[in-house]
């Protein structure tokens, strides 16, 4: 019997969507491995020259113009993208789009970026006939995102549900899936063994990530941070901005036994087990990561927009707090005094039990008829044998 397919289609503005498609994927391959997965940036795929000069210019964009891109956000957050602008999409980028669905000739298709979902809401229209599924990868949902073409949307909140039917998207295709993030993050290591074997000192420790965007907060922040280096362990994760990694470990203030400096990772998820605290931008994903994982978060420059959204979202549920040298210098306090009772409070930030880490992919396979093979045995991640009646999760 041919094996059900699952296309995901992303777009590289970020990493959270990108890494939000690879974690899913994984997640349903873990749960029922009788289903093909394959992500593919569509935009990059179809025309490998031109968009990676557009995803540069929108980077650069981001970093010096901050506030045109959430003017921007803003002014057009109730305006989905027109018949007009969905045509010059696949006119210029996405020609090739539908040859490439039916030479792959998925059963399910899901979009994690609100482009490549409005093209195949646009061939759809045209005659495609493969459920389209929205995943939305942030605390928000600007008005791209809908096409009436999609069948489900599968969003953080039942806030973000709300946003969507008062959109007139019928609750019926709405699910509160949580945002999926990495089999990895779905379980917890123990602090200590994990220390051990990264070459950690077994003492409070921050994680610090920064990556392509660079550090953005200021010298009053970064002598907070470093003001009790004896006492407290740092470990900065640039992501793949080596001239950053550079220029950090050529600075003298960061050259201390307990300092590390880091490039690229592919073993966050141990980072964020071996540490107490975690400084970051309120990225979707990142923020996600973080909740599955307990750890309490500050959040520092977030981009206007759907970033705001996510750090708003966040602060208010009590898990995380924005970022300044005074909230630094009250966490660091906490670390040295309270350090037990830190980890307690980690234990009851774990993530509810509608945003447990794999409710999505198990209601994918659910909404796909291949419910979960019942064998994965993971914190919170139980699923039905194949001899249960499925369980979906509450719309």
């Amino acid at each position: 019997m041919r094996k059900k397919r699952v296309l995901l289609f992303s777009e590289g503005f970020g990493t959270g969507h990108t890494g939000a498609a690879y974690a899913l994927a994984e997640g349903i391959k873990l749960l029922n491995p009788d289903v093909q997965c394959r992500v593919i940036e569509l935009g990059k795929f179809l025309n490998p020259t031109v968009a990676p000069w557009i995803l540069s210019a929108y980077r650069k964009t981001v970093s010096s113009q901050p506030k045109l891109v959430g003017m921007m956000y803003k002014t057009q957050y109730n305006k989905s993208l027109n018949r007009l602008t969905k045509l010059a999409l696949h006119r210029v980028f996405y020609t090739h789009a539908l040859q490439v669905i039916e030479q792959l000739k998925p059963d399910l298709i899901i979009c994690t970026h609100p482009i490549p979902a409005a093209v195949i809401s646009r061939l759809k229209r045209q005659g495609l006939n493969v459920p389209l599924f929205t995943l939305i990868t942030d605390y928000d949902a600007h008005a791209t995102w809908v096409n009436a073409e999609a069948d489900r949307y599968l969003v953080s909140t039942p806030r973000v549900k709300s946003i969507l039917t008062g959109r007139g998207v019928s609750p019926e295709l709405v699910t509160v899936t949580g945002i999926p993030v990495h089999p990895k993050f779905w379980e917890r290591s123990n602090k200590t063994q994990l220390r051990k074997e990264l070459g950690l000192a077994d003492i409070p420790t921050v994680l610090i990530m920064g990556g392509g965007w660079g550090l953005m907060f200021g010298k009053d922040v970064m002598d907070s941070l470093t003001a009790r280096m004896d006492d407290i362990q740092l470990i900065f994760c640039m992501g793949s901005n080596d001239k950053l990694v550079a220029k950090m470990q050529a600075n003298p203030l960061l050259n201390h036994p307990n300092v590390r400096i880091l490039g690229y990772s592919s073993e966050i998820n141990k980072l964020m087990d071996a540490s107490d605290l975690l400084i970051t931008k309120p990225g979707g994903m990142t923020c996600t990561e973080g909740q599955a994982k307990g750890i309490p978060m500050l959040f520092y420059s977030a981009i206007p927009g759907q970033e705001e959204k996510n750090c708003q979202y966040f602060v208010e549920l009590g898990l995380a707090e924005v970022l300044d040298s005074n909230v630094v210098d009250k966490w660091f306090s906490l670390l040295l005094r309270e350090y037990a009772g830190l980890e307690e409070l980690r234990k009851r930030r774990l993530a509810p039990e509608r945003q447990q880490p794999h409710n999505c992919a198990s209601t994918v396979l659910q909404l796909l008829g291949k419910p979960a093979d019942g064998k994965t045995d993971l914190r919170g991640a139980r699923t039905p044998a194949r001899n249960e009646e499925a369980v979906y999760v509450t719309p």
